[in-house]
């Protein structure tokens, strides 16, 4: 009987030591400082996205226009102004050149952008790939 006292404390001193520190971080909340990984976008990603563009649209220099038109130079180009293709009134209407800021907008949310537009695309939702995109139709302006 008189191991019993010692065995209990023994395992109290055990049970003791299972429990997470105080200071210690809770798993939720262990990176909470730390900034996520952002990723640049550079061109060669935008022309891995554009891949989902060319059932529409062309980017050759001189192409002809697909369903949509051809977006070789399209970046510093007058809205609607692709030669012998028939953009919507919504297009026509719109004005302004696409620069970084109007392409932005439209690859976001073309139809919310331009009402009325013929463009049947939900968008592109992610900034980073947006950004991507515009890099690569720049590089294509040449």
């Amino acid at each position: 009987m008189h191991w019993a006292p010692v065995v209990l404390a023994a395992g109290v001193l055990t049970l003791a030591g299972c429990g997470k520190p105080q200071d210690a971080p809770r798993a939720d909340t262990a990176n909470a400082d730390v900034p996520a990984v952002t990723i640049e976008p550079t061109a060669a990603m935008g022309e891995q996205l554009f891949k989902r563009c060319v059932a529409c649209h062309t980017i050759d220099k001189g192409g002809t226009n697909g369903i949509g038109p051809n977006l070789h130079g399209v970046v510093g180009r007058p809205v609607a102004a692709y030669p012998g293709f028939s953009y919507s009134g919504a297009m026509k209407a719109k004005g302004g050149i696409w620069d970084e800021a109007a392409l932005d907008a439209y690859l976001a949310d073309p139809m919310k952008n331009v009402p009325g537009t013929r463009m049947a695309f939900a968008g592109v939702i992610d900034p980073t790939d947006r950004k991507a995109l515009f890099l690569y139709l720049e590089a294509q302006s040449n």
